[in-house]
Order: structure tokens, then C-alpha cells, then sequence
């Protein structure tokens, strides 16, 4: 297993649509495994496969860690949020593409997701609370969205020196 690099913002991989994860295979739990191992390294509460370059609907999360020191990694292949309560919550989010540049996000505050494990069998789950913003960050990140496109315009301001000198440093690489 390897630490991946991790896509800086400004990077243009990070605002495209992934494609659908397909055949199960080494190559794919090698990724999964080095994606885990990015995560706990960066640190990291989740990391989709976009971060790290590869542009397949795959995540994994790990919402938890921090906290308890108990390392859980749960994978989602092909993710779909299936329904989203009306509650809202608003949390401080970090992202690994965005270092240093926190925003506060308002999301769903219980979702339904479907997805597939590595066996590609079809899996349900209701998740709530740090859980359910984790999945939704990094469901974001599928579709090429990043928190700023989440915060309101006051912050996304705010956010602008921060981000442009990311993009600067990623143009500069």
C-alpha cells in the first residue's frame, strides 16, 4: 500500500464528473486500499477517488477515527443518495483538496444512500449527524463539487485569496 498524492484545488480534474466504477479487480482494490491509506495519512475523514487523480464514482469514509481512534473504513462504489431529509444541519467541513480553508456547509441532516460493495451487491443505509455530511461531501466530490459551490456568497468572498492562491500553487507545480 501507498500514500497517494492529493489534487489541490485549481486542479481541473476535481471539477469533472466521474464515470461509474465497472469490473471489481487487483487494480481496483489496490486503489481502494491506497485511498484508505491517503486518508488516515492526510488526515482525513473521507477521500474520493477523484483527489487522488482517478476519475471513478469511488470513496471511502471514515467519519469517525478522529474521535475514538478506532479506525473503520467503509468503501461506497458507485454512490447514490437516494433521499434527504428536510432537517437541515450546518457543520464546519474541511476537504484535503482545499488545505486550510474550512466553510460552513448546510446539508441534509439524514440521508438515504445505495450503493455497491466489493462484491458489487447492492447496499442500503440511512445515515444522520458527521456520518451523513461525510457522505455527502465526498458524493460531491463524484460530481466535481467542491465546498465553495456549497457556501453562501458572503464566505465564497471570503474564501476567494485563499483559494486563488491553492490555484496558484497548483498552476505554479
Amino acid at each position: 500500500m501507498s500514500v497517494l498524492p492529493i489534487l489541490v484545488y485549481g486542479d481541473p480534474r476535481l471539477r469533472r464528473a466521474s464515470s461509474p466504477v465497472g469490473g471489481r479487480d487487483h487494480t481496483l482494490h489496490r486503489l481502494i486500499q491506497d485511498m484508505i491509506e491517503t486518508m488516515y495519512a492526510a488526515p482525513g475523514r473521507g477521500l474520493a477517488a477523484p483527489q487522488v487523480g482517478v476519475s471513478l464514482r469511488l470513496f471511502v469514509i471514515d467519519a469517525f477515527w478522529k474521535d475514538t481512534g478506532n479506525r473503520v473504513p467503509r468503501v461506497f462504489l458507485n454512490p447514490r443518495c437516494i433521499k434527504a431529509s428536510a432537517d437541515r444541519e450546518t457543520r464546519e467541513e474541511g476537504c484535503l483538496s482545499i488545505p486550510g480553508v474550512p466553510a460552513l456547509i448546510d446539508r441534509p441532516a439524514v440521508v438515504h444512500f445505495a450503493w455497491e460493495d466489493l462484491d458489487g451487491r447492492q447496499r442500503h443505509g440511512e445515515f444522520s449527524g458527521l456520518e451523513a455530511t461525510c457522505l455527502q461531501h465526498e458524493l460531491d466530490h463524484l460530481d466535481g463539487i467542491l465546498i465553495d459551490d456549497r457556501v453562501a456568497r458572503a464566505r465564497r468572498r471570503e474564501m476567494a485569496e485563499p483559494l486563488a492562491a491553492l490555484a496558484q500553487g497548483q498552476r505554479a507545480a
